[in-house]
């Protein structure tokens, strides 16, 4: 359909649609983060249990694992197919999706293994709203309003990640099946809303489906991700098994798959993956830098959760089973950051470029992770809330504008495969991040966790066995422990050695204080290598987001593939 047949209204249907999609595809991505306990209890299944742990890995990454594989091919076949078709199919995909898991029948194993392949169906149904979203968006708007448009949208999602939180404590304090139900109704709205409203008006560019492509990118990017969910779990008297036969295998073979990927995009007439839009200097600047801040924000989530969960809310008077909802209360000012400044940011960005706000934008979210690092363990809420409110400022102010210029750069045929590459990037960096900062916390958990827990485990009555097996535990195990909500030392010593325990070491052992104050100084060590990482991305985030060059909005022409600049 021509443009010019389309309602001027027809943009922000397409706005308010989109949004809502992305916001229920990134709200599913962390929902589960805060509604662990309550899941696992509701399947009567112990996700501490060693041979359980990939239940509670892949509930929490196999969503963004599918995402990520698939969203550059969805968008190839938006390109091919129309972008609202696909779009459309990916609303009927998720809300059937989230029923399936509202529906779980089973207990035990079974009911886990239900709830990660009704995951792993919700990713492939958002995969097909993230993936063709913002080519939608980029089809409706003109250049002057693309910032703003794909500002709420961005922010939109971005945010969404945060509010999963929240939505998570207070759906699964009521009842665990509540989190999969709640998308059920908007899933319905939206699927009839999009199919009703939404039209087919950008450019359609059928080609081949670039099989050998697909299906090497889809395994090689697999293949690494659960590579990275296994590195980062206890293997052979290790406590990561990075450099165990399975994760180096799989790593391996993950990384020769893509290599040959890259040989086969180089020679098929019609690749999935469109190598020579990294010509296009702002698309591929803007690439990186949404690839770098991914990875500097991705696992930021984890480590602030289980600070909170795992020291700071129970020195602050807060059980072990409350700190779930209230972490993600807490940290609400990270969210209303990215609500105020996306919208604003990309609205000002369409006048201005987006060079200067995505820079600053990472430079302050540097500045954010450095002043996480100076803070004490049990730091003043006031501070704490005032560096979350400037992460927040500073990541919305860069994800608007940097997705417009990104959207803007594209050939309108090549919106649909560009926008999935970049979102592909960003999913991916993600996952890479959650498995970088937990490689890192664990390290340096590791150097003092062992014999700190074990000399406090005996000074209260716990024999030296047992407190040595206790130390000799991975410190993943803790981790884990603090970030499900439960009493870390009940579940690690057990009721039969907490019995023969005196009363008064019984009580101190599993009371707020012995816990957050044992781990305080091993958390640190590994809190500042985790956020020094992390500031060290953001900084690198903010050069390539510089080197993007001035303001950038490709121009198809009849004659030529054209680009036209202008100076920010």
């Amino acid at each position: 359909m021509p443009m010019s047949d389309v309602s001027p209204r027809y943009k922000w249907i397409a706005l308010s649609n989109t949004t809502v999609a992305v916001l229920l595809a990134t709200i599913d991505s962390s929902i589960m983060l805060i509604a662990m306990p309550q899941i696992f209890h509701g399947i009567a299944l112990n996700p501490l249990q060693p041979h359980n742990t990939l239940y509670l890995l892949w509930m929490i990454l196999g969503y963004q694992v599918v995402t990520s594989v698939l969203v550059v091919s969805l968008g190839r076949l938006g390109d091919m197919f129309g972008r609202v078709r696909m779009y459309n199919l990916g609303f009927i995909i998720y809300t059937v999706a989230s029923l399936a898991l509202t529906l779980d029948p089973y207990i035990g194993q079974a009911g886990a293994l239900w709830l990660v392949i009704g995951r792993i169906f919700q990713g492939i149904g958002a995969a097909f709203l993230v993936a063709n979203s913002g080519a939608i968006l980029t089809d409706a708007f003109p250049p002057n309003q693309r910032g703003l448009a794909l500002g709420i949208n961005n922010v939109a999602g971005i945010s969404g990640n945060f509010l999963g939180l929240i939505l998570g404590g207070v759906l699964a304090a009521i009842h665990w099946r509540l989190i999969f139900l709640v998308s059920v109704p908007f899933g319905l709205f939206g699927t009839l809303w999009s199919y009703l409203k939404l039209k087919e008006i950008g450019h359609r560019h059928r080609t081949p489906i670039d099989w050998g492509g697909n299906i090497s990118f889809a395994t090689g990017l697999t293949l690494i991700m659960v590579g990275i969910t296994w590195g980062i779990q206890p293997a052979g008297g290790h406590d990561m098994g990075w450099s165990s036969a399975a994760v180096l295998t799989l790593l391996g073979a993950g990384v020769a798959a893509m290599i040959a990927f890259a040989m086969i995009e180089r020679h098929v007439a019609a690749p999935m993956f469109r190598l020579p839009l990294f010509r296009i200097r702002a698309f591929t600047f803007g690439t990186l830098s949404t690839f770098l801040s991914a990875i500097g924000r991705g696992g930021l989530m984890f480590m602030l959760i289980i600070w909170l969960q795992g020291i700071w809310l129970p020195l602050h008077g807060y059980s072990f089973e409350q700190t779930p909802l209230w972490a993600g209360l807490f940290m609400l000012p990270l969210s209303a950051g990215f609500l105020v400044a996306g919208p604003l940011s990309g609205v000002l960005s369409d006048r201005l470029g987006a060079r200067y706000f995505a820079t600053g934008g990472m430079l302050g979210a540097a500045a954010s992770l450095v002043l996480l690092m100076l803070l004490p363990i049990n730091f003043a809420y006031s501070a704490f809330a005032a560096i979350l409110l400037l992460s927040g400022i500073s990541m919305g102010a860069f994800a608007a504008p940097n997705r417009a210029a990104v959207m803007n750069s594209l050939p309108a045929r090549d919106r649909g495969a560009g926008g999935g590459m970049n979102a592909t990037f960003q999913n991916a960096a993600q996952v890479l991040s959650i498995g970088i900062f937990f490689s890192l916390m664990i390290a340096g958990l590791s150097t003092t966790l062992s014999t700190t827990l074990e000399h406090g485990l005996m000074q209260h009555g716990v024999s030296a066995s047992v407190a040595r097996h206790v130390g000799s535990l991975p410190p993943v195990s803790v981790l884990f422990a603090a970030f499900l909500g439960y009493n870390p030392i009940r579940t690690l010593l057990g009721p039969g050695v907490l019995t023969h325990l005196s009363a008064a070491n019984r009580a101190t052992l599993t009371g707020r204080f012995f816990f957050p104050e044992l781990i305080a100084a091993p958390f640190r060590a590994g809190l500042t290598a985790a956020f020094s990482f992390a500031a060290a991305t953001c900084l690198i985030a903010a050069a390539a987001s510089w080197s993007r060059g001035s303001h950038y909005v490709h121009q198809d022409r009849p004659d030529a593939t054209a680009a036209s600049e202008s100076d920010a």
